[in-house]
């Protein structure tokens, strides 16, 4: 009975966990400082914002997207998600600064079928 009541509070403490991911983006640190106030996103942030910018793909600059967010999520916040979706290639802003949705799952199978790619 002791192993069961273990058990159910273990579930529900995973149910209420965050899950926080660091993204670390590669810059040139001589030039560019880092924000000390920048955030970092939890995943659901990270797939809500994708998920927006994959719905009014090629729309909207990036002031309008983070207004047009489901959630209230900092600036700083949003900034370091774009940024992260840029470097992995699932974004691209054009000269205007319009975002644009890139990625192709489609495409990604290919790859993977390719020889000498292994997961």
């Amino acid at each position: 009975m002791n192993a069961l009541t273990t058990s159910a509070r273990f579930k529900e403490t995973l149910e209420n966990r965050k899950v926080y991911i660091s993204i670390d983006i590669q810059v040139n640190m001589e030039t560019e400082e880092r924000n000390i106030f920048a955030r970092s996103p939890t995943l659901e942030t990270v797939l809500m914002v994708e998920e927006v910018i994959k719905d009014l793909s090629g729309e909207f600059n990036r002031t309008e997207l983070w207004k047009k967010l489901p959630k209230k999520v900092m600036w700083q916040t949003y900034l370091v998600v774009l940024d992260y979706l840029q470097s992995i290639n699932k974004i691209a802003i054009d000269s205007k600064g319009i975002i644009g949705y890139i990625w192709s799952p489609d495409i990604a199978k290919r790859f993977v079928k390719r020889k000498g790619i292994k997961l």
